[in-house]
């Protein structure tokens, strides 16, 4: 069976193929594929949510290649900040902004926020998607806070300023797979993967 991954984000990419399982329960072989294997552009992310933005490019993905196609979305929600980014993490700073320009300006918005006021969480939405356009969600949440500064030299986005509170650590402190087991993504993909183990 072959799975279209479907995002262009290496790091993503990294981390969901530690994820998802390697094999059917009746023993086939998963092949992950890549949006580069097949040439195709995802469409712009005009939901207003999570699950619709996860639901168009798997939609899409899974139409353009013929394959069952895999995405997903993720949102920084900040409790102070009604939620923002939300929606708009990935380009809080700006359609053309990279990482240490959204970790500046929402360390910037929450400058002299005490700590109790600094509850955010992470959330991930995966979407499976056929060709004939049929869709199942998944889930997964990561509760925690924003630090007043960077801790760690790992991941990437916001993980050297979002504090997970069941470890009292930023996911840039932790390793891969330390992150794996309690991030929003890896609970997200553990639902799909048992999904996949009983396909």
């Amino acid at each position: 069976m072959q799975i279209l991954i479907a995002t262009g984000n290496k790091h993503k990419l990294s981390e969901l193929s530690r994820l998802l399982p390697a094999f059917l329960p009746n023993g086939e072989k998963i092949e992950y594929k890549s949006l580069a294997d097949f040439s195709i552009s995802l469409p712009e992310e005009t939901g207003t949510t999570l699950e619709e933005n996860a639901q168009l490019k798997a939609v899409y993905a899974a139409k353009q290649s013929g394959l069952v196609a895999l995405s997903d979305d993720t949102g920084l929600e900040v409790d102070f900040l009604y939620g923002a980014p939300g929606v708009h993490t990935a380009r809080y700073a700006g359609d053309t902004c990279d990482h240490q320009a959204n970790n500046q300006k929402l360390l910037y918005a929450l400058q002299g926020v005490p700590a109790s006021k600094r509850t955010a969480r992470f959330r991930t939405v995966a979407c499976l998607a056929w060709p004939n356009g049929k869709t199942k969600l998944f889930e997964g949440i990561c509760a925690g806070h924003i630090a007043t500064g960077y801790h760690g030299q790992n991941g990437f986005g916001y993980d050297p300023i979002f504090v997970v509170d069941e470890l009292n650590k930023c996911f840039a402190q932790l390793t891969t797979d330390e992150k794996n087991a309690v991030s929003h993504r890896g609970r997200a993909f553990l639902q799909v993967t048992d999904f996949l183990q009983h396909f």
